[in-house]
């Protein structure tokens, strides 16, 4: 059985990020494991000393009860007919990820792009981007708002470079796969010759990669790439964006903050990160 892991910081954006993978799991008959780490809150002296605000006991217990009334609601909400597991951790959020992750090889994280406290500092700015690195694993980033409504076309950020090195070939294949749905290859340039000869080459590799997908090839002529890809996805009606993210910097595009403080990418449509072929 598949495992979604769903860390939570009980913050409203986290709980419909669980949302999001409670109605994905029912679909493809997976279990969740949701997951809420937590740090020591701390003060310092005058000797630069940390010094804990309560005692450690009494915190665990606060975010144990509070995980337990979490996990009573999704066995509820789905009416019994999804396995939820809870872990409570002390400790760093990306670490215990590691760690959950080598010993349940999850289906994916799934995560909300902003939160509360910790998770806040993990999914804006950064910080998400080091985690999501860090991590072999898919994590797929659910924006504030965005409802499961099943994964019918997915669309695959592409510089077609690299190809056979580079692309996670085997992830989007189970992707494609356990939702049955179209793949769609978007490449952003700004140059009106941007299909070149070498394009129909570097189409032919990734055809052979992703087999069974039968992707079709969009170009999409934009000098901004964030841009270019939102208005392709949302003109047509992209339910998934995978991007890698140690390939380029859209990953940083996608997520920069302007001087609102508001996303740059505005788009409902999740995005799944996933690491390059090892």
């Amino acid at each position: 059985m598949k495992t979604i892991i769903v860390p939570t910081d009980f913050s409203p954006v986290a709980i419909n990020a669980m949302h999001y993978a409670l109605n994905m799991a029912q679909v493809i008959h997976a279990r969740i494991m949701l997951l809420h780490v937590y740090q020591m809150p701390v003060s310092y002296n005058n000797s630069d000393i940390p010094l804990p605000l309560m005692d450690i006991g009494e915190l665990e217990k606060i975010n144990r009860e509070r995980l337990q009334e979490l996990k009573e609601l999704v066995e509820r909400t789905s009416s019994g007919n999804v396995t939820i597991d809870a872990e409570v951790k002390l400790g760093d959020l990306a670490d215990e990820l590691e760690t959950i992750c080598a010993a349940t090889q999850p289906f994916a994280i799934v995560m909300g792009t902003k939160g509360s406290g910790f998770v806040e500092r993990l999914l804006v700015g950064s910080a998400t981007l080091s985690v999501i690195r860090r991590l072999t694993w898919p994590v797929l980033v659910v924006p504030p708002g965005a409802i499961f409504k099943g994964i019918h076309k997915i669309g695959f950020a592409c510089d077609f470079k690299k190809l056979v090195e580079t692309t996670p070939a085997a992830y989007i294949k189970e992707w494609v796969k356990t939702f049955d749905a179209t793949m769609s290859v978007l490449n952003v340039d700004d140059k009106k010759n941007a299909a070149t000869g070498n394009t129909e080459e570097q189409s032919a590799l990734l055809d052979d990669l992703l087999g069974e997908t039968h992707p079709q090839y969009f170009f999409i002529d934009n000098p901004d790439v964030v841009n270019g890809i939102n208005a392709f996805a949302e003109n047509n009606n992209l339910d998934l964006l995978i991007v890698i993210p140690r390939k380029h910097r859209l990953l940083e595009s996608l997520f920069q903050k302007s001087h609102t403080k508001e996303l740059a990418f505005h788009s409902h449509i999740p995005i799944l990160a996933v690491h390059e072929e090892e």
